[in-house]
């Protein structure tokens, strides 16, 4: 009986593992159809290193470099912001925090991960933008750092979860001998909690990365969403606002509207570079 319950489980979690790739794979391919038929109208270097995007016009100021840029930008802002915060609270919540709290700060680091983007969004054009305008006489608080701000609000719960399990494991195996040997707890953590997190760390960095890239509302709120050069205290634009903004006023089957699924298949190729790099960087150093 166990045997059959076992093959039964075992044949539906090949069937959804399945499933799933195939799900991916058609998402991919789709994407891919409705892209070359703009790239047989624009070279797909051209659609990536021009810096005009102006789709009333001709199909040669159809390019998204600035729209890259910010892309990358407000993403590595928010990791920048993010990746200390999350790993420095993993550490304590690991280390130095007993079990009834640790599971209220769980709890809350959930809710956190569970509140829709918009909220974020609100929140960052009611605080953040407020804030500059009012503090640092900006003209106006949408920016790349506003986004990188908001961006690493939401990234915190995929980088806490992710590296606080791995560093609670290795914490509890190794905690006895450390207080056996006198040894401090500052000391383990510096010298075997942080070595032995390297690929959790490199894997929270991973998701939140790609959570980054692919958030569209809540950046989109705080960015001012302007096609141009982006600078940490200037405006931008990302590629899932690009997307978001002008993907119901394109008309279907035009130039426009296949420009913008061909911005969604640059985006998807730069989220596999990036894993890529990160994976070659984690077989080298891990």
């Amino acid at each position: 009986m166990k045997e059959l319950e076992n093959k039964i489980f075992k044949s539906i979690v090949c069937f959804l593992t399945i499933l799933s790739l195939f799900m991916l794979s058609f998402i991919i391919l789709f994407i891919l159809k409705e892209s070359i038929v703009f790239f047989k109208e624009v070279s797909i270097l051209e659609f990536i290193f021009g810096k005009r995007w102006n789709p009333l016009n001709s199909p040669d100021k159809l390019s998204i470099y600035p729209t890259i840029l910010g892309t990358i930008y407000v993403s590595i802002v928010g990791i920048v912001i993010a990746l200390p915060i999350g790993v420095g609270s993993a550490v304590v919540l690991s280390s130095y925090t007993n079990s009834k709290i640790k599971k209220i700060i769980r709890t809350l680091i959930d809710i956190l991960a569970g509140i829709p983007s918009v909220i974020h969004g609100f929140i960052g054009l009611l605080v953040v933008i407020k804030f500059f305008e009012t503090k640092f006489l900006f003209a106006t608080g949408e920016s790349v750092l506003a986004g990188g701000i908001i961006l690493s609000i939401m990234m915190l719960p995929f980088i806490i979860s992710t590296c606080e399990e791995s560093m609670e494991k290795i914490y509890n195996e190794y905690s006895t001998y450390s207080n056996a040997l006198g040894i401090s707890k500052s000391y383990m953590i510096r010298k075997v909690i942080l070595p032995n997190s390297k690929r959790s760390i490199l894997a929270s960095t991973v998701l939140a990365l790609s959570r980054g890239m692919g958030e569209t509302m809540a950046v989109m709120m705080v960015i001012g969403n302007a096609p141009i050069m982006p600078k940490l205290l200037g405006k931008c634009q990302t590629i899932p606002s690009l997307i978001a903004l002008e993907m119901g006023m394109a008309e279907v089957g035009s130039l426009h509207y296949h420009a913008l699924y061909a911005a969604g298949f640059v985006l998807m190729m730069i989220l596999l570079i990036i894993n890529i790099l990160l994976y070659i960087i984690k077989r080298k150093i891990i």
